[in-house]
């Protein structure tokens, strides 16, 4: 007998906890059925080989569904991504200005080619500036280099000098995004221009939309997650250490990982 298995998720990788998971056989008949774990995780065991469907339904999700073929041990469908019901209301069209507070910039690194360091950039500000269509809107970005925040005061002395993000000569970072290419119906790539050290070079945003909707002070906001990578040496940031042959002190790509709070300023009158 076969096992299936697998992990719900909602496009931004949040876990989908609960949802139900059907399996039946090529003639209609109900062989399996489990619910998701707080991982999302989900098993259905005692599964004979061959051709089955899996229907996942989930409350305030679209269902899903799909063909497997059953053999051995079994199948691991990975990560499944079930879409939000009706699709996300977009933004108002209008100026939005991110909430530096209830919102984050964080890089990360390879550190001895074995693990990770984290850093913030603990001072920015922002505009978005949503358009109709969604496609042709825009955002400008700046952030202060010398906020960068790695919880280690040398290491944060080190990362400022010239050797990194040269914080005298270049004491703002700026992004500016201008237009969208959807992905599907809460992930968009924004496209736009990244500054970094006296250099500039076109850097993609991955985006999630995660939805609209009122705050305690009764204005409105809307949230996002946003994700990508850069090469430190494209941005002139090429200071390293060779610790063994082909082992880099840090390593060359920064991952890049954005939370993004902004509230509604205005809106254009009808």
């Amino acid at each position: 007998m076969a096992e299936l298995y697998g992990r719900l998720s909602t496009p931004d990788g949040w876990p989908v906890t609960g949802a139900t998971v059907t399996v039946m056989d090529a003639t209609g008949v109900q062989r399996g059925r489990a619910a998701s774990r707080a991982d999302g995780g989900f098993a259905v065991a005692e599964l004979a080989p061959g051709p089955h469907t899996v229907v996942v339904a989930a409350a305030g999700y679209e269902p899903s569904a799909r063909a497997v073929s059953l053999a051995g041990d079994g199948v691991d469908l990975g990560r499944v991504e079930l879409a939000r019901a009706g699709g996300a209301v977009l933004p108002t069209p209008g100026l939005w200005r991110i909430d530096p507070q209830h919102s984050s910039i964080r890089a990360t690194a390879l550190h001895l080619g074995m693990s990770r360091i984290h850093g913030r950039l603990r001072r920015f500000s922002g505009d978005l500036w949503v358009a109709d269509p969604f496609e042709a809107s825009s955002v400008s970005v700046s952030i202060d280099a010398g906020s960068v925040d790695s919880d280690d005061p040398d290491r944060d002395s080190h990362l400022r000098t010239a050797d990194f993000l040269d914080v005298e000569t270049h004491p703002a970072i700026g992004y500016e995004g201008d237009g969208l290419t959807r992905v599907d119906a809460t992930r968009w790539t924004v496209h736009g221009m990244l500054s970094l050290k006296g250099v500039k070079a076109p850097v993609d945003l991955h985006m999630t939309y995660g939805g609209t909707g009122p705050d305690l002070w009764g204005g409105t906001r809307a949230a996002f997650t946003a994700t990508t990578e850069i090469s430190r040496d494209e941005f002139a940031i090429d200071w390293n250490q060779s610790v063994l042959a082909g082992v880099l002190a840090v390593g060359r790509t920064l991952r890049i990982d954005l939370d993004v709070q902004a509230v509604l300023q205005e809106a254009p009158h009808a």
